[in-house]
């Protein structure tokens, strides 16, 4: 509940935002019915549990996807953060950019972060610039540390065509380079491990791009146990032979998942109908992929990938922070199918029905590919770029006028509206993991992402609750145990409703905003099912903020006005809410139809980064960019199954 004392927003009750934060633990399981059963939570005794352990389960904020100076691209680039100042600045404090600025996070440190650099020739680079290394002499890498940014820029794009080819100077292929930045890695997340503060996972990027079209993924361990090397693009550019490996990884007590990324950079392939190979897509392969890949990264720095336009037509909400060219390359993409998230979930209903198996149950994270060894850097009015020096000014960014011009009337220099590689204005502040674990520990954090007890946001700290179940208790929303109850009756975030005799199911929805960002304007469910063998998708709005009332002819909330003041960058104060919390029940819901559902929470507009930009330049903002977002979050889907 919300009540306005003089215009200004205040709790109903205290206790109600703990008890978001809480929630008892729940496996996921399929007992008789569709009705869950507890779980046992993490294995700890009451001795070995962790500070802030709680059964009900606590929310935690992290970045699963950072590049330190171990990642060729960010070095060439002039980025010299480690691993540790990756985590330092994680926990709060100040590193420097590679512009000869220091950074810093304005919303306070993060729970959880894993640096994940290229694991392709993963540090080669840097060696390189090493007077005494045997690639710093070869005529290849002269062109790399030049003095002109065009040379540079020529010498790795050189660089990152062998890479792809396997035409590199043989030196450059060294295993004992790639050791011992993976050792370096390994280390620094051994050294800034601090259990029940501040979690880090042993991770990198494989980073594969068959003809440019992405199937980058991060590689997620478990514990400190890990392959003496990574397992890289360099092996094999098939993300199936990946899956195999961590497969084998298994076998030897090595716990690994992989998290694709970046879909809209595929043009179709990431999520395509066919294997890479051409040959139709088969149980087993469907079951090799769903043991792997329990999770994608719907949003980030690089575009969001959970619809296109052009997919979802009906859904007003779709054009949000879209990329719509390769990555690192002026190529548009033609193939949005297979491109994004929502088309993913649709079509693996249909594989469920074709083969047995879902492979593309994919619960939600979001995470920044920060460049600059910066984990979390996705604050609109802190944003400070993406890769190094490449995009660390606004004139770099194409967010201000040209050569210091005060208008964008009859500007000089380059063409605003032109490509740019890397199209450095089309990419967006963007985005965070957010999961339900019992305590800030590995195990605990690991075990939330394989059950896709996750969530993702565009940045602001939003918290997301979603449940599914037969049987709420009446009342539910007013209680002071609606969390443990949930747990106790349904089925949260990532797991599966069976049917239970013809019932139709209900969903509880409760998200709050960050304190620190804009207030909630409305909650939706996306609805995604099979009718007569065509996948079919809606959005419903499930809950209106300002106490407007939802119009269930259409499903949608009426506008509350809110606006921003592009002058000065502050939004409306007195609209919007601090949490949105409801039970829906389906209008649509047909027992024998296969379905996944999942929230969509928005909040009021609020200036996009390249406002903030012009805003300090003193100049008005970029009509070739959005003035304003949304910023949102989304919660991992519940997938509705017809038979066991």
């Amino acid at each position: 509940m919300v009540i306005s004392v003089s215009g200004i927003r205040y709790w109903g009750m205290a206790a109600i935002a703990g008890a978001l934060l809480a929630g008892a633990a729940w496996s996921g399981g399929r007992p008789a019915d569709g009705k869950p059963s507890p779980a046992s939570p993490v294995k700890t005794t009451a001795q070995t549990r962790l500070p802030g352990y709680n059964l009900d389960r606590n929310a935690y904020f992290g970045d699963l996807h950072v590049h330190t100076y171990l990642s060729n691209d960010a070095y060439i680039f002039n980025v010299r953060r480690t691993p540790d100042d990756a985590y330092r600045f994680a926990r709060g404090e100040a590193i420097g950019h590679a512009g000869g600025f220091n950074i810093r996070l304005a919303g306070g440190p993060l729970d959880f972060v894993a640096v994940t650099d290229h694991s392709e020739y993963m540090s080669a680079i840097r060696e390189a610039g090493k007077a005494d290394s045997p690639l710093h002499a070869l005529p290849f890498s002269r062109g790399l540390f030049s003095t002109d940014p065009a040379e540079i820029q020529k010498a790795f794009a050189a660089f990152v065509a062998g890479r792809s080819a396997g035409t590199l100077p043989k030196e450059y292929n060294d295993p004992a380079i790639m050791s011992r930045a993976w050792k370096e890695v390994q280390d620094a997340a051994a050294r800034n491990n601090q259990p029940g503060k501040f979690t880090t996972l042993v991770g990198y990027e494989y980073t594969s791009a068959p003809g440019g079209r992405n199937l980058h993924r991060n590689v997620i361990f478990r514990t400190a146990k890990v392959p003496n090397l990574p397992y890289s693009a360099s092996d094999s550019a098939n993300p199936e032979d990946l899956w195999h490996t961590m497969d084998s990884w298994r076998g030897k007590g090595v716990e690994a998942l992989a998290i694709p990324h970046n879909a809209n950079g595929s043009d179709g392939l990431m999520f395509d109908s066919v294997r890479q190979n051409g040959q139709p897509i088969d149980r087993a392969y469907a079951e090799l992929r769903a043991r792997n890949e329990p999770l994608t990264e719907i949003t980030q720095i690089k575009g969001t990938s959970e619809t296109h336009p052009t997919l979802s037509p009906n859904d007003e909400w779709s054009n949000f922070e879209i990329m719509e060219t390769y990555i690192g390359r002026d190529l548009k993409v033609t193939k949005f199918a297979g491109s994004y998230v929502r088309r993913a979930l649709q079509d693996g209903l249909l594989m469920r029905d074709k083969v047995g198996i879902n492979g593309f149950k994919l619960g939600f994270i979001g995470s920044s590919d920060t460049h600059n060894a910066a984990p979390g850097s996705v604050e609109e009015p802190n944003y400070f770029s993406k890769v190094g020096r490449t995009d660390g000014t606004p004139d770099l960014r194409r967010s201000v006028p040209p050569n210091g011009a005060r208008t964008w009337e009859g500007v000089q220099g380059p063409d605003p509206k032109a490509p740019m590689v890397p199209p450095a204005q089309a990419w967006g502040a963007s985005g965070l993991a957010g999961v339900w674990a019992e305590e800030n520990s590995r195990d605990a954090i690991f075990a939330a992402l394989k059950r896709r007890e996750t969530f993702a946001t565009s940045g602001p700290r939003i918290r997301v609750r979603f449940f599914a179940s037969y049987d709420f208790p009446t009342g539910l929303t007013q209680r002071m145990d609606s969390v443990r109850q949930a747990y106790t009756h349904g089925v949260p975030m990532g797991g599966d409703l069976l049917p239970s005799r013809g019932k139709s199911p209900s969903f509880l929805v409760w998200a709050v905003r960050d304190p620190s960002s804009g207030y909630l304007q409305r909650a939706q469910i996306v609805k995604g099912w099979i009718e007569n063998g065509v996948a079919r998708e809606r959005v419903f709005d499930v809950a209106c903020s300002d106490g407007l009332n939802l119009d269930q002819s259409t499903w949608r909330c009426p506008s509350n006005g809110a606006k921003v003041d592009l002058a000065t960058c502050q939004p409306e104060r007195f609209k919007g809410d601090v949490e949105l919390k409801t039970v829906w029940t389906d209008p649509t819901f047909n027992p024998k139809q296969r379905a996944f559902y999942y929230v969509r929470v928005l909040e009021n507009p609020s200036c996009r980064w390249s406002t903030w930009d012009a805003l300090r330049n003193g100049t008005p903002p970029s009509p070739y960019m959005q003035a304003t977002i949304m910023e949102r979050a989304w919660s991992s889907p519940i997938w509705y199954e017809p038979t066991a």
